[in-house]
């Protein structure tokens, strides 16, 4: 039996998967990326990790039949409201491979994830995107 090493970047991570997964993972990769451009992003536990000051962000998992964002904690409510329908868990979001996916609605999610895990947000670099995250600058 052959043993496949784990993937050592998030490119090599996305590779893995069939061409319908890598093509969410890399529209939400973007996204993140949008959002988070200071973000380091490295395999974490197996998974696609954006890492800022050191800790996680927000985690990118693909599947066969969807990509998953992890841990996304409870968003300000108006954000909340349009995420709820992709929320699986209580730190979960998972957007199905047929589902169309809004790339301003992941670098809300990815900045109010960030945000939510430093004092301020600023401190990691965030760009504005949108009314969202100049709320939780402020909260």
């Amino acid at each position: 039996m052959t043993t496949v090493p784990p993937p050592t970047s998030v490119d090599e991570y996305i590779a893995d998967f069939s061409s319908d997964v890598q093509v969410i993972l890399t529209q939400v990769r973007a996204s993140m990326r949008r959002s988070l451009p200071d973000a380091d992003e490295r395999i974490r536990y197996g998974m696609a990790a954006c890492m800022l000051g050191g800790r996680y962000a927000l985690h990118l998992v693909g599947w066969k039949d969807h990509v998953g964002l992890y841990p996304v904690p409870a968003l300000p409510a108006d954000l909340e409201r349009e995420v709820a329908s992709y929320r699986t868990t209580k730190d979960t979001v998972r957007f199905l491979c047929c589902d169309s996916i809004s790339a301003n609605l992941i670098e809300r999610i990815a900045a109010a994830a960030a945000a939510g895990r430093s004092d301020t947000g600023r401190s990691w670099g965030l760009h504005s995107v949108g009314r969202s995250v100049t709320m939780l600058a402020h909260a």
